[in-house]
């Protein structure tokens, strides 16, 4: 294994989250709606979802356009929430990682595709002590409006974090997103099979 670079660059989901699409699709389908599984797609979202993770439509507006698809009735409240299914909680040992890394000395972000119903609703809870605790800054989607794998997002994470990117060690868990990285000039690692992220950051 090769010695971690100065800087890492951390995806969220699938790498620092547990994350189960299965679970989203089955929430929205109780909810009415006939192709949640074409929804949801796996690593590139597209349609309302794709638009709301790219930051180019509100909570509100998304809403408004999957409740067309859902019976009637169907609350804000229940619409967040059955979106959060997606997400399933962080093993304490990542979150300690994580720590351990910035103890070390490591410079540790985060660049992740992802929304404000997720980000307010759960993953801002799923910190103990606040984001601050365990990130040296942080890029969304929703904030840079645009998403991973586009080289655009890579960019702006470059210029919000100040990354050198031959100083920095991306890792995700969506070859697409792999691919992209390298092509910006990033060290990278795929998170797949048994090579987790604690893995390949356990002789940092």
């Amino acid at each position: 294994m090769n010695k971690l670079t100065p800087a890492l660059l951390f995806d969220l989901g699938g790498v620092i989250m547990n994350i189960k699409r299965e679970c989203a699709v089955k929430a929205f389908e109780e909810l009415g709606m006939a192709d949640a599984d074409g929804f949801f797609d796996p690593y590139e979202q597209h349609g309302s979802f794709g638009l709301l993770e790219a930051g180019q439509i509100s909570a509100a507006e998304f809403r408004a356009d999957v409740r067309g698809q859902f019976r009637p009735g169907v609350t804000d409240d229940e619409i967040d929430s059955a979106l959060c299914e997606f997400l399933r909680g962080i093993p304490a040992e990542r979150l300690e990682r994580l720590k351990e890394l910035r103890q070390k000395g490591y410079k540790v972000y985060m660049l992740s595709n992802t929304n404000p119903i997720m980000w307010d609703r759960y993953i801002l809870k799923a910190f103990p002590g606040g984001l601050d605790n365990y990130f040296d800054g942080i890029v969304t989607s929703f904030e840079a409006g645009v998403c991973k794998p586009d080289a655009k997002i890579y960019d702006y994470a470059i210029k919000k974090l100040g990354l050198n990117p031959e100083e920095t060690t991306f890792f995700d868990d969506g070859p697409a997103n792999i691919a992209a990285a390298e092509k910006s000039g990033f060290k990278t690692r795929l998170i797949q099979g048994d090579d987790t992220m604690l893995k390949l950051t356990e002789n940092a």
